[in-house]
Formats: C-alpha cells, structure tokens, sequence
C-alpha cells in the first residue's frame, strides 16, 4: 500500500453508533482536512456485538437465517461467511439487544438461537466456526446452543430440560451422540474479550447475570445450575473445563462450546484481527485511528481499540483512539500503546448530548485529529470545528 494512507479501525459506540459508522463519520472528519490522504476503514470487534458487521466489511459474504431468540421469539440473525469459514456472533442470536421489549429474563433466557446460527452456517458449508461471544441476555452455560445442535439435556425422567439457566438444578445426564455427529469435521474457535471461569465469584452468574437482569436471589438459582451443569459434564463427558479462561463468556456459552463442541478459546480482538487481515493493512500506513465508546480501565483488559494499538505498535505505526468518554489518563494510553486520545466529552460534556449527537461530534473530532497528526490542509478551505 502507499505511504500516505490512514487506517481507521474503530469498534461500535455502544448506544450510539456501529462500528462502520464510526468509521464513516472519522472519514468524513479527516476528508475535510486532509481530501488527498487515502483512507482505509476496517471497523473491528473483540467478539461481542458487531463481529459480524466487521467481517462484512472485511471481505465475509452476509447470510441471515430466522432463528429463536433469547425468549423463543423468532428473530432474524446474520452471520458470515468466506470460502469454509463462518463467523457467528451470539448477540445476533441470543442477545441483550434483540430481547422482546427490552424485557430481560434472566431465569428463562436461553442460547438456543446461537447453535441455531450455528447449525445453518455449517448446513451452508462452513467447516470453521468463529463464535463471537458477548452482549448475551442468557445465563444458561450454552445448554440452548448445543441442545439446538443436537445435545440432549435431561431430567431424571429422562425428559429434555425447559429453555434458561434456573432449569439446569434439574439437570441427570446429557447425550451428545446427535451433536457429535452434526459436527463432525466441523472446528470451532470462541472468539470472547471475556477471560472469567464459569463458577465463582468472577464467574458468569456473580459478576455477569445482573447485567441481565438477575437479582441476588436469582444468581445463586443461576449459579446452582452451572454448577450442576459442570458437574453433569465430568461425570457424563469427562470435561473439566469450568476453571478454563473463557468459561465464564455470555452467560456460559463459552463453557458450553468447550465442553460439547471441543472448541479453542482466543482472545476476542487479537484473533479477529488476524481473521480480518488487519496486519496487511498497516503496511506503509502513517496513522490508525481507533476507538469505542468508553475509553476505560475495561478497554485496558483486551478491548479492540488496545488490541489495535497493539498490533499497529508492532509495525510501528502511531495510533490515535476516539471515544465518547475517556476514563484514562496520559500515562495509561501511552503504557497501552495509544500516541493520543480525543473524546466527544471534550466538545460536549454532557453525555446525553454526546450520544444524541455522536456522529457530528466525532467528524469534529476528526478534524482535530487531521490537523494536529496530518498537519494543516495544502490549500483550500479549512473546515470549522
């Protein structure tokens, strides 16, 4: 590639805007300066919601299947598809953002949806499955997902378990001789920026049902029946997988894919990067411009905008993260690998503003950032900020 190019890899702001619009509205910013320097957009994800749109603009070809949704409503869910490579997010599936209502159920919220996607990206041919987890309104340690793939979850009656996590205390055995034939030939990878166990105090239940709206009561019905879910699994699989990095994602989803689906856990940004190709891209390139929608001690536990100034870092390339707040100070960006930071906060500090107003506000941004890393415009019109 030239030596004039910019690489503008954002991930989504949460509430606000996608990934591909954020980058959008950067490019706009940087065109007004700068209409000469080429850009490549590349928005990217750490697994959680967008990892099918930035596969999309990857290159990955979108399919859409109507699957169940966390409460059993159908839904109408995209995953991606290049050559014999599928990616699956289970937001698109099973997630907060595509709850009837917004209503949460934290007890009876199930993954069944996701090995639905699943199930139809290998019916189209995909033989390697990368499953984006986050964003999942279930805690039911991925028992919906494999039961949808073929898994048997029973009762001591020898009957299939209700949909959800609090259903799990009545877990006596489970068969997965469909499942393991569904799947054969079939290699999945967990793409997740989550790294908490299944079990415990930095499990999926204590730390992450509230989220989905489980009160105190409700995470030990939850953690009761992970835990019996583990049990049943070193019993009836001989998996000892609960301790595992990972485990804990979506809700348990990631256990569930470890344990049924014999799949490898990566970490979310780094591994789709290299799925996206984004190495390719920073060869002779002068800036990336990265981001998400809070710049904070969680982005330093291996979020995209840190997974991008990682990878740029090592090729030498400076980068530049945006955001709709930033909670780090001088030190920690430098320490993380990031050469400067802007946020919308610094135009607008009230937030709700900031989210009504988020593209205009980064294009602003942008401009800012065109001036002071790309220097002053040549000729023309300066652009008002």
């Amino acid at each position: 590639m030239s030596s004039s190019h910019v690489v503008i890899a954002p991930d989504k702001f949460k509430g606000s805007l996608t990934a591909p619009e954020v980058a959008a509205h950067v490019a706009a910013g940087l065109r007004r300066v700068h209409p000469e320097v080429r850009l490549t957009a590349l928005p990217v994800a750490d697994g959680g919601d967008g990892t099918v749109d930035a596969a999309v603009a990857a290159g990955f070809t979108r399919r859409r299947a109507i699957v169940s949704g966390p409460t059993g409503e159908p839904v109408t869910a995209s995953y991606a598809v290049r050559a014999e490579t599928a990616v699956v997010e289970l937001a698109e599936a099973s997630g907060l953002r595509v709850l009837p209502g917004g209503v949460r159920a934290p007890l009876t919220a199930s993954s069944h949806g996701t090995g639905e996607l699943i199930a139809a990206a290998v019916a189209d041919g995909a033989r390697h499955v990368v499953l984006g987890l986050g964003g999942s309104a279930c805690t039911d340690g991925g028992a919906g997902m494999v039961a949808a793939l073929g898994a048997r979850l029973l009762d001591s009656r020898g009957r299939d378990l209700p949909p959800g996590g609090a259903a799990l205390r009545d877990l006596d055995a489970v068969d997965t001789s469909a499942l393991t034939d569904r799947l054969r030939g079939v290699t999945v990878v967990v793409a997740s920026d989550v790294d908490s166990p299944l079990l415990g105090p930095d499990g999926a239940a204590r730390v992450f049902a509230p989220q989905k709206g489980a009160d105190p009561e409700q995470v030990q019905i939850l953690e009761a029946g992970l835990a019996r879910l583990d049990a049943i699994v070193r019993r009836d699989l001989g998996r000892v997988v609960a301790g595992l990095a990972g485990a804990g994602a979506a809700g348990g989803v990631g256990f569930g894919a470890l344990a049924f689906l014999s799949a490898q856990v990566e970490p979310g940004i780094a591994y789709l990067l290299d799925l996206l190709g984004f190495a390719a891209h920073l060869d002779g390139a002068r800036l990336v411009v990265t981001g998400e929608g809070s710049l904070d001690a969680q982005s330093l536990r291996g979020k995209a905008p840190v997974g991008v100034a990682r990878a740029a870092g090592r090729a030498g390339v400076p980068v530049i993260a945006v955001s709709g707040r930033r909670a780090l100070d001088d030190d920690e960006l430098r320490a993380a690998g990031f050469a400067g930071a802007y946020a919308l906060t610094d135009l607008e500090p009230d937030p709700v503003r900031c989210m009504a107003d988020a593209g205009p506000l980064l294009e602003r941004l942008a401009e800012q950032i065109a001036r002071a890393r790309l220097g002053e415009p040549l000729s023309g019109p300066r652009a008002t900020s």
